[in-house]
Parts: C-alpha cells; sequence; structure tokens
C-alpha cells in the first residue's frame, strides 16, 4: 500500500486522491525504464558501430576523426535524439500519430514507414548471412581457411595452406601481391560459394536455399520476440542488448594480446591532425552521427511513445547517444587489433587488409580469424554478435510498422489483434526479401543500402525540425516538455533545435549531394537504370511529405488558399498526452455550463474531484521539481 502510494505521489498526485496511473492500459507500456533504455541502445547500436565506424576513423585521421565526431554529437546527435523521444513520448503515439501536432505534416511519418520498409526488408537479409556464417562455424577447422575446396580457383592463396609452409605462402602471397589482386580463400567463399554471385544485378539466377532459410529462421526469431509487443520484446532486449558487449570485451581481450595488434590499434588512433581542416572529414563524422542513432526512421518516436509520461527522455537521450558512440570507439579497438595481428601475419600494411561494410564482417575478419588458435570458437562469438546487434535494431523496426498501423487504425478490435499484425508484416517482410537471397541479392541489397536510406532521412529530419519548432512553435513545444519533464529544456538544446542542429542536417544534405558517386560493388559498375531505381527507392519515402500536405490542404475547411493552409497546420483537438490525467494546462477539457452545473451538484463525482484536485495541485516531475499547473495556460 506504502508503495502504490509513493508511485502516485511521483506522478503528480496529492495524498488521498485517487492515483495517476502514468501508463496506458490500452496501449501498453515498457515494464520499467531499463528496458526502453536497452531497447534503444539495441536499436542505436547496430552492424554500422561495427563495420563502418571503424574504418571511417582511420579513413579521416585517426584520433583526429575523434574531434569533429564528437562536436557533431553534441550539436546535432543527442539534440535530434532528444527531440524524437520527448515528441513520441509526450503523445503516446507512432511515427503517424504524433503528427496531430501539425496534421499537414502527416507526410513524414508516412515517409518514415517507408524507410523503416526498406531498411527492415534488407536488414534481415543482412542478419540472415550471418546466421548462416554462425551456423557454418560450428566445426572443426573453419570452410574459408584453406583453397583446397572445390569452389576455390587457381589464384586463391591461403595464409594457412597446409601444402605450404609459412615462408613460402608468404613468398607467394608477396608475389601475387605485385603482379595481381591476392584472391583469399574467405573472399572465395564469401563471392562464389555463399552468394554464388552472378555477373549482373540484372541476372537474378537462382535463389541461395541456405540463405532462404536463414532468412526464414531470422523473421521467426523477430516475429517471436515481438509476439506481444513491448511486453516481450523488452524482456528479450535484456540479453540482445548486453551480450554483445559481453562478445566484444572477449575479442579484445584476445586481439590485444596478439603480435601486431599494438601496430592495427595506432593506425586507427593515430591522429593525421592536418586532415581535420578537410569538409570531407567533418561530413563524414555528421553523416556517421546521424545515421548512427538512427535518426528519423521513426524507431525512437515509436519506442519512446511506451514510455510513462513523466519518464525523464532528457536524461535517456544523453545516455543512450553516449553508449552509441563509445561502442563505435571501442570496437574499432577490436577489429584493428585483429586486423594489424592479420597485416604483421601477411607482412603487408594494415591498408591492405582494412575494409568496411560487408567486406569487413565477411571477408576481412573472418579470414583474420583462421589465424587464431580454437578459430571456430572465436567465428562462432564474432558472428553471434553480429546477429545480436542486427536483431537489436530489426526488432525497432517491425515494431516501427506495426505501432503505426495500429495506432492510425486505432480501434478495439485492431488492438486486441496486434499479434496477426505483427505476423503480417513479419511474413511480408520475408516474402520481400526473397530475391535479396538470388544470386545478385547483394546487388540489391548495397543498392537499397545506398539509397533507399541515405538523403531522404536528412530531407525528413530536416522538415521535421522545421514542423516542430517553426510551424507548431518552439514556445509551444518547450511547454509541452515542461508539461511532461516538469522543467523546460535547457537553453542548448532549444538554440540546436531552433538554429544548429538544422544548419547541420542541411550541410549533411549538400555534403551528401556533392560527394555522390555513382555506387559500385568491387569492380562490377551498377547500370544507369538499376542506379534510377534506386533513385526512385530514395524518392518514394520523400515524395509521400507533399503528396500527403496538398491532399491535407485539399480536404481542410476555408474560403482562400491561406485558409485552408493555416488550418491544415494547426494542431488537431486531440494532439496532446494520450491520457486524460496529464491532459491539463491549456489540454484540459472545456466543460460547457451545463455539464459544470451538472458537476457541482455531484460534488463527488470522481472526475469532478480529480480535475479539481489537478488544477491546484502541484506536478512532480521526473527530476523532482514541482510546479502549478496554472503556469502552463
Amino acid at each position: 500500500m506504502a508503495d502504490k502510494c509513493s508511485e502516485g505521489l511521483m506522478n503528480g498526485a496529492v495524498p488521498g486522491e485517487r492515483g495517476k496511473q502514468d501508463k496506458s492500459v490500452k496501449r501498453g507500456n515498457w515494464g520499467n525504464q531499463i528496458e526502453f533504455v536497452l531497447t534503444s541502445v539495441g536499436y542505436a547500436v547496430g552492424l554500422g558501430n561495427v563495420w563502418r565506424f571503424p574504418y571511417l576513423c582511420y579513413r579521416n585521421g585517426g584520433g583526429a576523426f575523434m574531434f569533429p565526431y564528437f562536436i557533431m554529437l553534441v550539436f546535432c546527435g543527442i539534440p535530434l535524439f532528444f527531440m524524437e523521444l520527448s515528441f513520441g513520448q509526450f503523445a503516446s503515439q507512432g511515427c503517424l500519430g504524433v503528427w496531430r501536432v501539425s496534421p499537414m505534416f502527416k507526410g513524414v511519418g508516412y515517409g518514415m514507414m517507408v524507410v523503416s520498409t526498406y531498411i527492415g526488408i534488407y536488414y534481415n537479409v543482412v542478419i540472415c548471412i550471418a546466421f548462416y556464417y554462425f551456423f557454418v562455424s560450428m566445426t572443426r577447422v573453419l570452410p574459408w581457411t584453406y583453397c583446397s575446396n572445390a569452389w576455390n580457383t587457381h589464384d586463391c592463396v591461403g595464409v594457412l595452406d597446409r601444402n605450404l609452409s609459412s615462408h613460402a605462402a608468404l613468398n607467394i602471397t608477396r608475389l601475387l601481391n605485385a603482379t595481381q589482386k591476392r584472391t583469399s580463400p574467405s573472399e572465395e567463399y564469401w563471392r562464389r560459394y555463399v552468394l554464388d554471385l552472378s555477373d549482373d544485378i540484372g541476372n537474378l539466377g537462382e535463389v541461395r536455399l541456405p540463405l532462404l532459410g536463414c532468412l526464414g529462421v531470422s523473421w521467426v526469431v523477430v516475429f517471436l520476440c515481438l509476439i506481444r509487443g513491448v511486453k516481450s520484446s523488452g524482456k528479450v532486449v535484456y540479453f540482445t542488448a548486453t551480450f554483445p558487449y559481453v562478445v566484444l570485451t572477449i575479442l579484445f581481450v584476445r586481439g590485444i594480446t596478439l603480435e601486431g595488434a599494438l601496430t592495427g590499434i595506432m593506425y586507427y588512433l593515430t591522429p593525421q591532425w592536418d586532415k581535420i581542416l578537410n569538409a570531407k572529414v567533418w561530413g563524414d563524422a555528421a553523416s556517421q552521427i546521424f545515421y548512427s542513432l538512427g535518426c528519423a526512421w521513426g524507431g525512437l518516436i515509436t519506442m519512446a511513445s511506451y514510455n510513462k509520461f513523466h519518464n525523464n527522455c532528457y536524461r535517456d537521450s544523453i545516455i543512450i547517444s553516449i553508449t552509441n558512440c563509445a561502442t563505435s570507439v571501442y570496437a574499432g579497438f577490436v577489429i584493428f587489433s585483429i586486423l594489424g595481428f592479420m597485416a604483421n601475419h601477411l607482412g603487408v600494411d594494415v591498408s591492405k587488409v582494412a575494409d568496411h561494410g560487408p567486406g569487413l564482417a565477411f571477408v576481412a575478419y573472418p579470414e583474420a580469424l583462421t589465424l587464431l588458435p580454437i578459430s571456430p570458437l572465436w567465428s562462432i562469438l564474432f558472428f553471434f554478435m553480429l546477429i545480436l546487434l542486427g536483431l537489436g535494431t530489426q526488432f525497432c523496426l517491425l515494431e516501427t510498422l506495426v505501432t503505426a498501423i495500429v495506432d492510425e487504425v486505432g480501434n478495439e478490435w485492431i488492438i486486441r489483434r496486434k499479434t496477426f499484425v505483427t505476423l503480417a508484416v513479419a511474413v511480408a517482410g520475408f516474402l520481400l526479401g526473397v530475391p535479396l537471397t538470388t544470386q545478385a541479392g547483394i546487388y540489391w541489397l548495397l543498392l537499397m543500402d545506398n539509397y533507399a536510406a541515405s538523403f531522404s532521412l536528412v530531407i525528413i529530419s530536416c522538415i521535421m525540425c522545421v514542423a516542430i519548432m517553426y510551424i507548431y512553435g518552439h514556445h509551444n513545444y518547450f511547454k509541452d516538455i515542461e508539461m511532461m519533464l516538469g522543467f523546460p529544456p535547457p537553453l542548448f538544446f532549444q538554440i540546436c533545435w531552433r538554429f544548429i542542429s538544422p544548419a547541420i542536417i542541411f550541410f549533411i544534405l549538400v555534403f551528401t549531394v556533392i560527394q555522390y558517386r555513382p555506387i559500385s560493388y568491387n569492380d562490377y559498375i551498377y547500370p544507369t537504370w538499376a542506379i534510377s531505381i534506386g533513385f526512385l527507392m530514395a524518392l518514394s519515402s520523400v515524395i509521400c511529405i507533399p503528396i500527403y500536405a496538398i491532399y491535407k490542404v485539399c480536404r481542410s475547411e476555408g474560403d482562400t488558399l491561406l485558409e485552408r493552409l493555416k488550418n491544415a497546420t494547426k494542431a488537431s483537438k486531440d494532439w496532446g498526452p494520450a491520457l486524460a490525467e496529464h491532459r491539463s494546462g491549456r489540454y484540459a477539457p472545456a466543460f460547457s455550463p451545463s455539464t459544470e452545473s451538472h458537476l457541482e451538484v455531484q460534488p463527488l463525482q470522481p472526475e469532478k474531484g480529480w480535475s479539481e484536485a489537478a488544477a491546484a495541485s502541484p506536478v512532480q516531475g521526473s527530476n523532482g521539481s514541482a510546479h502549478n499547473q496554472d503556469s502552463r495556460l
């Protein structure tokens, strides 16, 4: 009883009154705040932290890259993260429902759904490949260790070939490096066996059945973890969000004990201060922060919508953002310690073995693992870590789509059948991912990765900032946050939201356009028609914004275009906190005179007693501050 009374006081109630629940029985909430933080960490910390950041760091000046990276984190990453968390938490709605704040911009929510759909399709294919490598690693000798397999060519030279001594293998490797590009057994295993790569993106070939089976496993795992929404996924993340750090630490300890590891780490960290004046370095830092945190995907808004209303999302945004970036830096030590060992073994520079993306995860790093004693064990750990990192992001992508659909329909029938909605989305994702398991699948996967979620995300995020700060109004939004947290956003965040962050987002967009190069995969150049499809995928999410805006303006009331625009951008009547007990101040329901007189005749009516008490009692914010409801009128 004492615990319940204490909980009521924390949510803004006073002794003797009916306590505020601060949770939505209809939609559901996180079991506790740790579940939300772990889910958000799992969402933000993904494959890019392992296979993209370390490569960007060494390519852009090593330790010098950390300076622009953390500058962009402070002025763009954390503010945008806080904005999306507070946006979803205040309204307790997914990426569509939150746009009651300015209905004309609901197309931004549809754009987020389209982006999450594209990413969810190809991201699970990457996870399924990691599953495949995980399963084939359960053997005494890794299948990509030697060149004596049926899929190998005469150009293959393995660093542990059983027919060659280490010196002979090293001499042949150097000879091949001087005359032609060395082909490793891990590369041939990847290209000629796992993918059975076709010669053109238009030549799909046959479906690779092992990958198709692993894709089915991936989607089944994702569905089972989300079968009860955040109630089930919130329990799963205790493992999926924490165990990758255990694996990273094991691999780090093993890596730094190897000969040549220090060389690799120095290659990763040695500052090249002359590069800090290069605009490309700052552009890469801003882009990595933006994409790594998952801004404008809709996932942050969705996850925060299941928070309790008075949760301190300001604190959460700082913790999660810093954890994400620290993980990227930590992963760099893990990757480059092993690559330094491999470069030392081959007698080449670290730059010759460093790679990023699928090339790092499925070629360079697996080959390095073959040099370690008990290599299958390290391989199993590495790919299990990749699976968990991928699943953490995939959970949120799927939940974003399901929540948006359920919130948009909004009736009891679909809420009770949310599990079937989740199943339908998972089945659709599996079927749409089947073409990516064909012999040309990797071409399509990289095409989606480069175009479907690139500059469109930047445009969506920029429009979201403008809509909230300048259309809805920064004063209104700051008051909303004060109502929710008990204190207004700090001045630094107010300035970033209004000026600095939109400017950085615009800089990222300009940088992306200037630095654009047509996509290629190794020596394969994508044809014009494939690149056109890529641009169409990118435009398909952005085009939602003007199309819905035109539709909303046409459907709005008003005799002139200006009146229609004004009504289309004005916050709808149901914008605000989802629960009635939180709708106070300017969100308090207006009573007609007849209703008020009715309530006065029945002074013991619970709703009457609660609303009077809420108007006079202070609201307890999550930081412990208190203030009267009248101050927000």
